[in-house]
């Protein structure tokens, strides 16, 4: 209908309002029904199991719990303050009354390594076995093991023969491949230091590591004992074995004085905690569930500067919950109408 004098517009045309840039999307609907209607979805399916983190936005911090299971985001809430274990108390009883409220327990709960968890999970979960993430704690191990490995390269390089200007004499010459063949050595060292702490090796990478440790018994003994710790979260044996082998382990590492030094987080408590999941199947051995969950924030923030306020914080994290509420049907439609669409 073309545009008249008279002032007609053809606005009829497009029944949908005008576009704004910065237009917020529901995001104070979502954060005031986010805990009737979403967490009832959510917990709809709730395995038991909960895999709970804290994520850091400047002044902000922000508690959440994951199903470690289903890998949905079930609660949260936004501190503008650096978190205390009364706050940690006072999250897990809001979401214990919303359990309680449909009839539902908590089996397990993983977490990193933080003192804030272990006093709440005490007070409020008391029975509720508690792993600590068996990545973290590897991952501490392993940064052991790499400055063990540092400080030998550390060693050699003190070890190095102080050589004069000019040409080598035939006096100087065996100082001069004394030298190139420590130096070799510290290269190769720091090239392949990864084979220190990777899991899996095939021949070829075995083959490298005693060719690069040669000489060097302690470098040898330290690759041992990084499998024999890799052995101890065996799904395969059961967390009274697995102590018995940590107890006989750090016997080992004991004999190594300057290994026992460097590996002394091997003697923590927290390696025994991690591994509480081997005697429950369904207990996650990781928080990678809620790791996840906080990645895909740190991701939105990439996008959405104004998420900088407590209230902006909630609102955009309630509408996310929303959006993966709605992605399975979503994905299942296009899934059919992709089928019926495909040629016969």
């Amino acid at each position: 209908m073309p545009v008249g004098n008279s002032g007609v517009t053809i606005a009829c045309l497009f029944p949908l309002p005008p576009s704004r840039t910065g237009w917020r999307r529901g995001e104070k609907k979502a954060s005031e029904r986010w805990e009737t209607d979403y967490l009832g979805w959510a917990l709809g399916d709730f395995s038991g199991y909960l895999a709970a983190d804290e994520l850091y936005d400047g002044p902000f911090c922000v508690l959440s719990l994951v199903d470690n299971r289903t890998f949905k985001r079930l609660f949260f809430q936004v501190l503008d303050h650096d978190p205390t274990q009364a706050d940690v108390i006072a999250f897990f009883r809001r979401f214990q009354d919303a359990l309680q409220t449909r009839q539902l327990k908590v089996f397990g709960i993983t977490t990193d390594g933080s003192d804030l968890y272990p006093g709440a999970i005490q007070t409020v979960w008391p029975d509720v076995a508690h792993q600590l993430c068996e990545f973290h704690v590897l991952k501490d191990l392993n940064l052991a093991t790499l400055h063990a490995v540092a400080k030998v390269r550390k060693d050699l390089t003190a070890q190095l023969p102080k050589l004069g200007r000019g040409r080598p004499t035939a006096a100087t010459r065996p100082l001069v491949q004394k030298r190139q063949r420590l130096q070799q050595k510290i290269s190769d060292l720091f090239e392949y230091r990864y084979l220190f702490v990777q899991h899996h090796l095939t021949e070829a990478e075995r083959a490298t590591l005693q060719r690069i440790t040669r000489g060097l018994p302690r470098l040898r003994a330290l690759r041992e004992i990084t499998d024999e710790i890799y052995r101890l979260f065996d799904r395969r044996c059961r967390t009274e074995t697995a102590l018995a082998k940590l107890a006989q382990l750090r016997q080992r590492v004991e004999r190594f004085t300057q290994l026992s030094q460097i590996l002394k987080g091997l003697f923590s408590s927290n390696v025994q905690q991690a591994l509480t999941f081997l005697d429950d199947r369904l207990l996650g051995a990781t928080s990678n569930a809620v790791e996840r969950a906080n990645r895909r924030y740190r991701k939105m923030q990439k996008t959405v500067y104004r998420v900088r306020t407590w209230a902006h914080i909630v609102a955009r994290f309630a509408l996310d919950l929303f959006r993966e509420a709605g992605l399975r049907p979503r994905m299942a439609t296009l899934d059919f109408l992709h089928a019926s669409r495909a040629p016969a």
